[in-house]
């Protein structure tokens, strides 16, 4: 079962950055013709669509992967974690019952390849008693 969980979300994050990072062949064929008959543009900070695209499919990814992680870890699988990265960095933010899960969190997500830096926003519940 825990293949499957992965599997699907592996394929739900694919599917919806692949639909977003597509362009038609038409519209390719045209931005090359007009490149190469265009100046070369200098050089900016700025990132191209197709960079933009790569870096959203590759964030998409690395979401999946640590997201797979801690949904097969006897630690954090019974938390509601979210995830969401951005130019590699991992951003965990939900509530947990322990610092322990919080901790675990982390470690996961760090260990998981294209993970830059990662950013725990993860609240500790406080239990009732």
């Amino acid at each position: 079962m825990p293949n499957l969980t992965k599997a699907l979300l592996v394929a739900a994050a694919l599917s919806c950055t692949a639909l977003a990072g597509c362009t038609s062949t038409e519209s390719r064929k045209s931005e090359t013709t007009a490149k190469s008959q265009a100046p070369a543009p200098k050089k900016s900070d700025a990132a191209t669509p197709e960079e933009s695209a790569t870096q959203t499919l590759d964030d998409s990814v690395v979401t999946a992967k640590v997201k797979a992680k801690l949904v097969d870890d006897p630690v954090t699988k019974a938390y509601q974690i979210n995830v969401e990265t951005f130019k590699g960095t991992v951003q965990l933010s939900g509530f947990v019952d322990s610092a322990e899960a919080a901790t675990r969190a982390t470690s996961l997500a760090k260990d998981v390849g294209g993970v830059k830096d990662v950013k725990n926003s993860l609240q500790v519940r406080k239990s009732e008693g």
